[in-house]
This record gives C-alpha cells, structure tokens and sequence, in this order.
C-alpha cells in the first residue's frame, strides 16, 4: 500500500471538493439564523425586503396597529408567524365571475 500525502492528486482534487461543498453550503445557509422557540423573526430592514414593500409603508402599518412588532433596544422585531398571518387574513381568492 503506497502513502498518500496531501500533495498527491487524488488529495488535492479531494480537499478541493471539500472546499467546493463548504462554500456551496455557506452560500446556502449564510443567512440563516436558528429560530427562537420555533420562532422565527424579521427585522424592519428584512421584512419589506421579502414583501416588496418600503420601510415607510411597514411604519405606517405600524403606526395604524395592522401589524404586531417587539420593540428590544431600538431595534424592531416581527414575529414570522404574526406576518403569516396577516398574510393569510387578507388574502382575496381569484373570483370565478371571470
């Protein structure tokens, strides 16, 4: 049996991939955050970004108490849960008068 050390072929295309799948993973999951509770939660910043619409639209929903939020240390929450459901609450099913 011949000894294989990390400057042979077959190891450095092996510690190549290793590093392909790395980044590929980290690329994946770079933005995740475990949840708290099964929690999930949102940002001020991050919500209008996912529902393709601006932070003053956000405030406003806030300030009209259409939407639950945390306010910890200055820094805005919303619970995923609450958004889903207010999601879910408005959602206007196609009419079949068409």
């Amino acid at each position: 049996m011949d000894l294989i050390t990390k400057t042979d072929e077959i190891c450095v295309s092996f510690l190549k991939r290793i590093e392909e799948t790395d980044n590929a993973v980290s690329g994946i999951f770079g933005d995740y955050r475990p949840a708290l509770n099964g929690e999930c939660y949102l940002t001020d910043r991050k919500l209008p970004k996912t529902l393709n619409i601006s932070r003053w639209t956000l405030q406003n929903y806030r300030t009209e108490g259409k939407s639950p939020y945390y306010l910890l240390g200055g820094k805005i929450l919303y619970r995923e849960s609450d958004i889903e459901k207010i999601l879910m609450n408005n959602y206007h099913p196609q009419s079949d008068e068409y």
